[in-house]
């Protein structure tokens, strides 16, 4: 579906964009300022490493957006992870989470990212290729959300331990 030069997944991807980065100043602040900022560019690095690693990268699992070729609405979706890390470490303090609880949050937050997968698709923002399903993105999530705790509580104990 076609707005003028616009198609269904480029705005899509602005609405997500405002709705994701708007989020954050509306929910408690629980990190400090050093941690939001190191949440932000996890959240993107984790995201640049995953897309250029199994979708289109090195292995090309799926195309984004219109073309296989970069383009601006390319980074747009590259940036909206940025805030995904951000929320995944804010909610790790809301919700106190712990030894016992991590696996838990973990999983979690993988289907919330295998969620996000399934809409993107809908939405003719990212398109599966040579045998890809989307089920595969759980393994991929779970791994990922993983890395994301051990560094949020790597980060935590560094940042308590230059308070002492």
């Amino acid at each position: 579906m076609m707005i003028g030069q616009w198609s269904k997944n480029e705005i899509s991807i602005c609405v997500m964009l405002i709705v994701i980065y708007v989020l954050p100043f509306f929910l408690p602040k629980r990190l400090s300022k050093h941690m939001t900022i190191l949440s932000f560019i996890w959240g993107a690095a984790a995201g640049f490493l995953v897309e250029f690693t199994i979708g289109g990268g090195v292995i090309d699992f799926y195309t984004v957006n219109d073309s296989n070729s970069y383009e601006l609405f390319d980074f747009f979706y590259y940036i909206m992870f940025a805030p995904f890390g951000y929320l995944f470490m804010n909610f790790y303090e809301v919700f106190s989470i712990t030894k016992k609880t991590f696996a838990y949050y973990v999983t979690a937050w993988s289907f919330i990212g295998l969620f996000a997968n399934w809409l993107f698709n809908k939405l003719d923002i990212i398109h599966f290729k040579n045998g890809y399903m989307l089920s595969y993105s759980f393994a991929v999530f779970l791994l990922i959300q993983t890395i994301t705790g051990l560094y949020y509580q790597y980060l935590k104990q560094k940042e308590h331990s230059s308070e002492v």
